[in-house]
């Protein structure tokens, strides 16, 4: 399918025996106060990060057994699996859960854009440090 492709919208997933988040990754999750986990996704194949979006249990939950990333837009207050309406898709490859509980990182395979501004990644346009300049600071420090 090319990039410009609307794909199809994900199905609803089919709900485990009590269509909740297994209670064991449930227990290890440190969420914020409004009851959210970041997500921090990442190219799979390159480590390029892409975007940090938010999950709460329930999108946990539909990322892990439908294999496409989906997060709660705190703007909308609505879930939205990526892709559904840019074609822009993560397929997920691992979502791992950091030391502390309070961070995911799910890494993917990302189709077109992760940002919505329709850049790759979202941390690209606002580079605030480089690595050259952090060489040109060390140097000039000796």
């Amino acid at each position: 399918m090319s990039s410009s492709a609307t794909p199809e919208p994900t199905p609803e997933p089919t709900p485990g025996p009590s269509g909740r988040l297994d209670p064991a990754v449930a227990a290890r999750l440190r969420r914020t106060a409004d009851g959210l986990v970041p997500a921090i996704a990442q190219q799979y194949d390159t480590g390029e990060v892409l975007m940090l979006g938010w999950m709460d249990d329930e999108a946990l939950r539909r990322t892990l057994t439908t294999g496409r990333c989906t997060y709660w837009s705190r703007s909308r207050q609505e879930y939205w699996v990526k892709g559904d309406t840019s074609g822009h898709v993560q397929h997920v490859k691992s979502v791992a859960l950091d030391c502390d509980g309070d961070t995911l990182l799910v890494r993917v395979d990302q189709v077109g854009a992760a940002c919505h501004t329709g850049d790759r990644t979202c941390f690209d346009a606002d580079v605030l440090l480089k690595e050259e300049d952090t060489r040109a600071g060390a140097a000039a420090d000796q």
